[in-house]
């Protein structure tokens, strides 16, 4: 297969980004390749209205930790003070969603906040090097990331079988392998809730149970891809896609997706061609912010004259 660039995920710009205290207080401004159209006006999302309301009201405190944001907390992963998380959409996803990010990544410039923030029951951050190690379950785990051995969304139950059949550890002749030596940092197990099961029972037949996303730019990429706990995963690309991301990376097409942009269409392309589900917007609002900002920074950007 050949590198697919539109599951890069890059975050961060190159150069400083510009403010326009006028059209958009503390919001950064940058030009996205694709600002003369608008490819989420079609997006089927809950009311904005509260993010409108703590866009006049300015910056808030994080209940959390008392900082001050702009409608939420990239540390926390919580709304601020003026944005009540019950008026926040809440995303039930198919699959469980870890994203390894890191540790260089600006947490300001991530988008990977996004997905926790409207996902919370099945998205995890992970700040690298303090990773999980997937080796009992890759049988179950694909990470999403272009590669000469890399499969399409379609052929994930073709290729997982094959795993399973060879034994978790895919090598038919030896299973045998050294510890690790890094220790994982794995959250307190749950008792499975209703949705879980729902979730469960929705992914039976395709094998798939967790997909893994990389938060960084292409330069810190490699640092994760290599490291041993993902040795052996099962790599995932993704249809070319244009990034809507205002905060793209100097020098690179633009099919280079930013990380809830890269999340969103992989979920669009699984419900379709593996749940063989009728797609009517039920991931949608995993925009539900980026979709926001991207108007306010287009706006802000008509306001300052630019074309």
């Amino acid at each position: 297969m050949s590198l697919n660039p539109s599951s890069l995920l890059n975050e961060e710009n190159s150069q400083e980004p510009k403010r326009n205290t006028e059209c958009l207080e503390s919001l950064e401004l940058q030009t996205p390749s694709s600002f003369q159209d608008h490819p989420l006006q079609q997006l089927q999302l809950a009311s904005q209205e509260v993010l409108e309301k703590a866009k006049k009201s300015g910056r808030s405190k994080c209940p959390r930790c008392s900082s001050s944001r702009m409608f939420y907390c990239y540390t926390c992963f919580v709304p601020v003070e003026t944005v009540p998380t019950k008026e926040i959409p809440t995303v039930k996803l198919p699959l469980k969603i870890d994203i390894i990010k890191h540790p260089n990544e600006t947490d300001g410039k991530s988008t990977a906040v996004h997905a926790k923030l409207l996902a919370p029951d099945d998205v995890t951050i992970y700040k690298y090097p303090c990773i999980p190690e997937y080796e009992e379950n890759r049988h179950e785990i694909a990470l999403i990331f272009p590669g000469p051995n890399s499969v399409s969304v379609k052929d994930i139950p073709f290729c997982l079988q094959k795993y399973t059949k060879k034994g978790v550890c895919g090598n038919d002749d030896d299973c045998s392998s050294e510890p690790f030596l890094k220790k994982a940092k794995i959250e307190p197990k749950e008792e499975k809730s209703q949705n879980d099961r729902i979730s469960s029972n929705r992914s039976e037949g395709t094998g798939l149970k967790k997909i893994i996303f990389i938060d960084s730019t292409w330069n810190q990429t490699n640092k994760i891809i290599t490291d041993e706990r993902l040795q052996g995963l099962l790599q995932i690309e993704l249809k070319t896609r244009k990034t809507c991301f205002w905060r793209h990376q100097k020098g690179k097409p633009d099919t280079y997706l930013s990380t809830i942009e890269a999340i969103y269409y992989f979920l669009v392309d699984y419900h379709q061609e593996v749940l063989k589900g009728n797609y009517k917007g039920q991931y949608d609002n995993l925009l539900f912010f980026f979709s926001f900002m991207y108007t306010l920074i287009k706006n802000a950007k008509c306001c300052a004259g630019k074309q």
